[in-house]
């Protein structure tokens, strides 16, 4: 195994390093290359890969180990080797990362204020690029732009202060000719809505040829901000090239599904997940998130498109080509997190699918040339009740025949978990003191009791996402069970917000959520029949009773095509591995801590397929105890 820990000199509050007499960096992919978030814009986050296979997996070794954190920060001895034994370190910070690697060469973004480049087959560094000021890349990484005629590759990432940057991946160096010194700012007067609301970035962005597609984090509250618009930018230059309003204005099409003005200088309806480009098609998918506030409507009733929904564009203009909306009128928060392309075969033919999940993990599988649902959707009506002043919920969801949801949707007073002891009386405390009253699905939130809404604000299914093997035709994703207690409460200025903030229906001390039943489980969807495939318990606790119950987990799965599905995002500090086709546990490792992005895997230069995953804890209230990048390999 080698070690490595990031060794770099500062060069003002901008540095970057670069190694030389490095091989020169190959801009054309190949199969055994992760080239995006998601692998490629499809995010299917399925590999070609055959070399580690159900067969072998568990010869699978640590082949090499890189600190993200620099050295001699936070009092961490300068260069100390992990032959040293256990040494002091304090002031960790979660990343939800996953790493590229294209022609051999890793590209990360860490959490502390730097993106480096680092060999593929080692682990040791090429270069490393420090963010100026106090800005910080997107927490779950960067996307390659592979270049054009007279312009080299491009690493391209957003940054928590709204910042575009873009660096040349050779060196690290910010790309010359892109804005100023590699650098824009995309807090632009048409989009800050003449008011100084946040807007940054948490996903790296979309690449469709030349252009790089961004979406934004923006403000949960207050209700008046930064739009969540979806713009490209020239990968080359760094200029405007489009804008899609996500609020639709006068002209546009669906104009009209705000009461009055409610519309104007409203924040949220933003892409804060994956922006998704079916390349051949010329097709980006906007997954357009809950409008603020994303509990309370009253100050706007209507549908209120495009909020949480799916909306198709020209992926080389911004023009609107179709939308489907998932909820009406969220007042949960239950947004699009999950968004994948894939293909579905039926009645001998292909046919180029979507697959679009909310929070609440109603997977709905649409055309993605026309929007149209593959199986059947029908407007359900649900529960209106609430004694809220001025809110009017919508009184029908969208839900699809097939599949079924794939987690509970309610919950009642006989569902509390049975046993250990302590763990019910704590949760039963938590009842009392929260005012937890039962919900039904779509049950409005009230001010007279915490509606225990299932699944909560960490879903059900959330940004991690899933996989899809497209042999297999099986769609696999990770799933919470756990509830949010949500109470309203009259704000000083009129609006209504949540009398508590945050909160979950578990108990804190262990983890374990306060309901029966599962808390985790890894889910295929057979998505030619509209049916779950399998479900298997994800993830393990240290009390034998609970065994069977799963975790927690944040992040999501990679299939290969050996027929492997790789998974971290559990509390345990687990690395995963599952048979495809069947859902049985193969093959486990301890991580240094958990791991909350995505693993991916890769060919390295000598030809050999390896396992990456960034494992840092962090999530949940778990503190964040590690900086370690992991990479494995078969012996």
């Amino acid at each position: 195994m080698t070690s490595i820990r990031s060794r770099s000199s500062r060069i003002g509050i901008v540095i970057a390093t670069f190694l030389a007499g490095a091989p020169a960096l190959l801009h054309a992919e190949a199969p055994g290359d992760w080239s995006g978030y998601g692998r490629d814009e499809s995010h299917a986050r399925h590999s070609p890969l055959k070399e580690i296979t159900p067969g072998n997996v568990a010869t699978l070794r640590e082949a090499w180990t890189y600190h993200m954190r620099p050295s001699g920060a936070n009092g961490e001895a300068i260069g100390t080797p992990d032959s040293a034994g256990p040494q002091m370190r304090t002031g960790f910070s979660a990343s939800e990362a996953t790493p590229l690697v294209v022609g051999g060469v890793m590209y990360l973004a860490t959490p502390y204020r730097r993106v480096v480049a680092l060999d593929a087959a080692t682990g040791r560094e090429r270069w490393v690029y420090s963010l100026p000021g106090n800005d910080q890349p997107s927490t779950r990484g960067v996307a390659y732009w592979p270049g054009t005629k007279g312009v080299g590759a491009r690493i391209v990432f957003g940054g928590r202060t709204g910042k575009l940057y873009a660096l040349d991946a050779a060196t690290g160096m910010p790309a010359a000719g892109f804005g100023e010194n590699g650098t824009i700012d995309m807090k632009t007067p048409e989009v800050m809505n003449g008011t100084k609301g946040m807007l940054g970035m948490s996903s790296p962005p979309a690449i469709f040829r030349n252009l790089i597609i961004t979406g934004s984090r923006v403000q949960e509250m207050p209700v008046k901000g930064a739009a969540g618009d979806v713009r490209a930018w020239d990968a080359r230059t760094g200029k405007l090239v489009w804008t899609f309003h996500t609020i639709p204005q006068p002209g546009e099409p669906n104009f009209g599904t705000w009461e009055g003005d409610s519309w104007k200088q409203r924040s949220g309806v933003n892409v804060w997940t994956f922006v998704v480009v079916d390349e051949k098609r010329g097709i980006a998918y906007l997954p357009v998130a809950a409008p603020t506030y994303d509990r309370w409507g009253g100050d706007r009733k209507g549908a209120n498109l495009y909020g949480n929904s799916i909306v198709a564009v020209d992926a080389a203009t911004g023009k609107y080509l179709w939308h489907f909306q998932t909820v009406h009128h969220d007042i949960w928060d239950v947004d699009i997190p999950v968004t994948t392309l894939i293909d579905v075969r039926r009645g001998g033919r292909t046919i180029p699918a979507i697959a679009v999940m909310n929070k609440m993990s109603i997977m709905f599988i649409l055309d993605r040339v026309t929007g149209k649902p593959l199986y059947d959707v029908h407007e359900v009506p649900v529960p209106t009740d609430t004694d809220i002043p001025g809110e009017q919920p919508w009184p029908t969801q969208p839900m699809p025949v097939r599949p079924e949801p794939l987690t509970r949707l309610s919950w009642n007073a006989s569902e509390m978990i049975d046993g250990p002891p302590d763990v019910r009386e704590r949760c039963e405390a938590m009842v009392k003191d929260f005012e937890i009253v039962p919900s039904r699905m779509f049950e409005p939130l009230k001010a007279g009791g915490a509606v225990n809404f299932f699944p909560g604000s960490l879903g059900g299914s959330d940004w991690g996402g899933g996989a899809f093997d497209p042999a297999m035709g099986l769609y696999v994703i990770n799933l919470n069970q756990l509830a949010s207690p949500q109470q309203m409460a009259l704000q000083p200025d009129g609006s209504w917000g949540m009398k508590r903030g945050y909160a979950y229906f578990m108990d804190f001390k262990t983890g374990i959520p306060c309901h029966k039943g599962k808390a985790g489980e890894l889910v295929a969807v057979d998505v030619n029949k509209g049916t779950i495939a399998w479900r298997s318990t994800l993830g393990s606790n240290s009390d034998p009773a609970l065994k069977d119950l799963g975790v927690l987990s944040a992040g999501g799965p990679v299939t290969t095509a050996s027929g492997l599905t790789f998974i971290g995002a559990t509390r345990d500090s687990k690395l995963r591995a599952f048979a495809t086709r069947t859902g049985q546990e193969i093959w486990s490792t301890t991580l240094p801590a958990s791991s909350y992005g995505t693993p991916m895997t890769y060919q390295s230069p000598g030809g050999h397929q390896m396992v990456a995953v960034v494992a840092t804890g962090g999530f949940a209230g778990q503190p964040a105890t590690s900086d370690a990048v992991v990479a494995y390999a078969l012996p």
